[in-house]
């Protein structure tokens, strides 16, 4: 199956072309799409047979949990089972952004997205395609890097090709992006909050 590319504009995406990529997602299909670091890898993220086939393509141990983006705060509701009052100053100050806040994980999220651990890590992203994709999807949509597991992250459309051609069923090519470091990764289920991986966002909590 050759792999569909369609161009769209990372600042002013076109509808037409992120409605097309969230009928993929919808149907249980893979989109590359790019975001404010590297290119993600994206399935509708409560889809467990979607999130399998992302483990499966990149290769990756089920024991790794993925992280998910939504559009808004108010899309935790789809995810999380609750919301923290230590989290809320680091939503108002960090979001949309590379912070990705670890949560007590909702009853409906597939057991694959979570690797059995119970949380999940959520972030809104500071890059209008994944905000309109998952706003066109009405769903969380999952954002690992669009490369096998153990190899460099993609900045490009063709470079996520060179690792997927076929595999995935559309690439949306926004341009070159800018790389750098991954999100911030900071557990907000414990008091006080605890950083997991130190990323784009210096944090000291």
């Amino acid at each position: 199956m050759a792999t569909e590319v369609v161009r769209v504009d990372p600042v002013a995406p076109d509808d037409r072309a992120v409605r097309e990529a969230a009928r993929v997602l919808a149907r249980g299909g893979l989109v590359a799409f790019p975001t404010e670091t590297f290119y993600g890898l994206g399935a509708a993220a409560l889809d467990a047979r979607a999130v399998r086939r992302v483990f499966d393509i990149k290769g990756r141990p089920a024991s790794m949990p993925l992280l998910v983006l939504i559009d808004s705060a108010a899309g935790l509701r789809h995810v999380v089972e609750d919301v923290p009052e230590r989290a809320e100053a680091l939503m108002a100050r960090h979001w949309p952004g590379p912070l990705t806040l670890v949560f007590r994980a909702a009853p409906q999220i597939p057991q694959e997205l979570t690797a059995g651990t119970g949380t999940i890590g959520v972030r809104v992203p500071d890059h209008p395609v994944p905000r309109a994709l998952v706003s066109h999807l009405g769903a969380p949509v999952t954002a690992p890097s669009a490369n096998p597991t153990g190899v460099a992250p993609p900045t490009t459309a063709d470079a996520v090709l060179a690792y997927f051609s076929g595999a995935l069923d559309l690439v949306l090519d926004g341009g070159a992006t800018l790389g750098g470091a991954p999100s911030t990764v900071v557990d907000v289920t414990v008091d006080p909050p605890r950083v997991i991986r130190q990323g784009a966002v210096r944090l000291s909590l």
